[in-house]
């Protein structure tokens, strides 16, 4: 029988973020149980019920917006004031999170002719539900009792003492606190009523982690462009990228990008490796906080229950165990399921030396830095084909581990699901990426044993050349995976946008890549689509069988860019923007490609604010200036592609080490940097 249960839909609630606290409204600001609204600290609904009512009636919606940590609504109370259809009481609530809770203001406003008189009532609640129960739609939890305490209220969930501070009368009804000051307002006046929830931790766990917004240097980060939709999408991005950070309680200096609001927002790493990667123009401090934090978990024993490997990065870190009951996913709260984040580590810890994290920083790094190579060329490769697979042993955890993560995911052309183990080409594409960057980075520090690791590269290169090339009416491509039966997985998939720029392509190759990757049946007006429109079980809204994630489109546009093809690049990256100004200048996690008139679909699930989507304007901007990085070299790559995607071009706060540089293109493509030491290099040119 089909469960009862159904994943909530987010893409139509109003969002904010502030490190480990979000909250989920409706878009009048109202909080109402039995949905997936609520204000969540570490992971547990600390409030599902924020109700404000006037004169017993829920105010009528005029309009609201949510932006990085804080949202405005306005609602009108239609049963008071002038008779007629002008709104004459408003209501306005101005919410803001803050460390560990919530701040709002209630405002009643009266426009109308004669006076007004009412009850402004706020209604408070909490369930104290776990993510991952929400997530699997068990939302009909009982309400906790509320208690009163200090002249306000108290809630004490699972986890939390909730502390409920309200300037109004409070009482308390079992699980529903209630606030109410009555009013009289004359013409012009207005009533002001302030929510304060805080809540204290009662039991802590391994990521009780504390936002970690102040971390980083990007309060400079300006863009001006003949296109008007890109600087400010880069700058509400960067804002929702910063409220997704969190301080490593490991190591509370260091930061990591949580993954996403609701479901994710904790430590991933492929997921917080992405965006520290993608913002690497912007300074070295993400990156460093990211290295470091996966490195303090980095596998150390073979452990079938967590997919631990010695020397194997963990695929994501939880409060609690995750998993709803019932459910056959049960992942413990250090999980290693994930077969690239190990290479992707290494290829970050490379791209940040190449950006300017200080030596002293990468040498600390190298005891794990030769752990991580020895997993890619020992318990990696399970068996002798000497490729990177994965199959779940475990019963419970993921059965598909690169970032296409779903059961569905790996499909061949005739839409059959690919049996594990799977080995996908993206997957050995960072490893030849990290293999070579790592010998690089290895000579450059004096360090013996870059012959060998450059030697596995070669290896590696020569096994995607043998092994992933398939071909169709339309020519060649490169296959998404190789199945259990070592049979190309040949639907066609955006896969192969990960392999550019990785070195695991000749320039002949890469540009059969980047054709197959820019052809209509991938790429539509607004990104790359996962899974071709020939592929059999194309669904264009489809988790990973059709929709467009933000993140994968940008991955490709770097990759075109270092392939030397800047020109689709940029074409690429003009699709992101368009995207992102549909969606208000926050991406979603994913969407669907088919059109509503002018604009992309939402997939209703999505994340929104996702990390590596938000981190993806890093990606815009160094394609669309073909910027690369050598600063141990002394030598900075500006490269933007002739078409100007975004017509002239300044881009202001970009970070050589620690230090502020800007980049102007004009639109005939003439180049001026501003800000780096006389001793850098500017190259035009490969």
């Amino acid at each position: 029988m089909a469960s009862p249960y159904r994943q909530p839909w987010l893409h139509d609630l109003a969002t904010t973020v502030r490190g480990n606290v979000t909250l989920l409204s409706a878009q009048d600001g109202q909080v109402r149980t039995g949905t997936a609204q609520g204000l969540y600290v570490d992971d547990e609904r600390v409030l599902s019920r924020l109700v404000v009512t006037v004169s017993g009636v829920e105010p009528s919606a005029v309009g609201g917006q949510a932006r990085a940590g804080r949202a405005q609504f306005l609602s009108s109370a239609r049963d008071l004031g002038d008779p007629g259809a002008d709104p004459t009481v408003e209501v306005q609530r101005s919410r803001e999170l803050v460390d560990g809770g919530l701040a709002e203001t209630v405002r009643v406003v009266s426009r109308a002719a004669t006076p007004v008189t009412g009850v402004l009532r706020v209604e408070l609640g909490a369930d104290g539900a776990d993510i991952a129960t929400v997530k699997s739609g068990r939302l009909d939890g009982p309400l906790l009792p509320v208690g009163a305490e200090g002249g306000g209220l108290r809630i004490d969930t699972p986890r939390h003492t909730v502390s409920i501070r309200v300037d109004a009368s409070t009482t308390c009804d079992g699980g529903v606190g209630k606030a109410e000051q009555a009013f009289e307002l004359a013409p012009g006046g207005a009533l002001e009523l302030t929510v304060s929830v805080e809540t204290t931790r009662r039991q802590t766990s391994a990521l009780d982690a504390d936002p970690g917004l102040d971390a980083v240097a990007w309060d400079d980060v300006a863009v001006e462009a003949d296109d008007p939709r890109l600087g400010p999408l880069v700058t509400e991005s960067l804002a929702d990228l910063r409220h997704l950070l969190l301080r490593d309680p490991m190591g509370p200096d260091d930061v990591f990008a949580a993954a996403g609001t609701p479901w994710y927002l904790t430590l991933f790493g492929r997921d917080s490796i992405w965006a520290a990667r993608l913002t690497l123009p912007f300074g070295t401090e993400l990156a460093a906080g990211t290295l470091r934090a996966l490195a303090r978990r980095q596998g150390t024993k073979d452990d079938t229950e967590t997919a631990e490997q010695p020397g194997k990065i963990a695929h994501e870190v939880r409060r609690t165990a995750y998993g709803a009951p019932g459910e056959t996913m049960q992942l413990p709260p250090l999980y290693y399921g994930t077969v690239d984040a190990t290479a992707l580590w290494v290829c970050l810890l490379v791209d940040a030396w190449r950006w300017g994290l200080p030596e002293d920083q990468v040498r600390a790094l190298l005891p794990n830095l030769e752990a991580a190579l020895g997993w890619l060329t020992g318990p990696g490769r399970p068996d002798s084909d000497g490729l990177l697979k994965y199959i779940d042993t475990s019963g419970h955890g993921l059965a598909n581990q690169g970032w296409k993560d779903s059961g569905d995911s790996m499909r061949m052309r005739d839409g059959r699901v690919a049996e594990a183990p799977i080995a996908l080409v993206e997957a050995q594409a960072y490893a030849v990426e990290a293999l070579s960057g790592a010998a690089d980075l290895l000579d450059a520090l004096g360090v013996e044993g870059a012959a060998r690791w450059r030697a596995e590269a070669q290896d590696v290169t020569e096994r995607i050349r043998d092994r992933f090339w398939v071909e169709d009416a339309d020519g060649r491509y490169l296959a998404m995976a190789l199945d259990g039966g070592a049979a190309p997985v040949d639907g066609v998939g955006s896969n192969m946008g990960h392999v550019l720029g990785t070195g695991a392509l000749t320039p002949d190759e890469a540009k059969v890549v980047a054709d197959r990757l820019t052809s209509p049946g991938l790429l539509d007006r607004f990104g790359i689509r996962t899974m071709s429109t020939d592929t059999g079980g194309f669904n264009p809204i489809g988790y990973h069988t059709g929709s467009i994630w933000t993140h994968d489109t940008a991955i490709a546009a770097i990759g075109l860019s270092r392939e030397g093809l800047g020109d689709l690049a940029g074409a690429v990256a003009q699709t992101l923007v368009a995207s992102g100004a549909a969606f208000d200048r926050r991406w979603p996690e994913l969407y669907s490609g088919t059109p509503l008139i002018d604009a992309p679909a939402p997939y209703p699930a999505s994340c929104r604010p996702q990390a590596w989507s938000a981190a993806s304007v890093g990606a815009l901007l160094t394609s669309a200036l073909g910027l690369e990085a050598d600063f141990p070299g002394g030598r900075l790559m500006v490269r933007p592609p002739a078409t100007a995607p975004f017509g002239a071009l300044s881009v202001r706060g970009l970070r050589w080490g620690t230090v502020p540089f800007e980049v102007v293109v004009d639109q005939a493509g003439k180049v001026e940097v501003s800000g780096l030491p006389d001793s850098v290099s500017v190259v035009h040119s490969a």
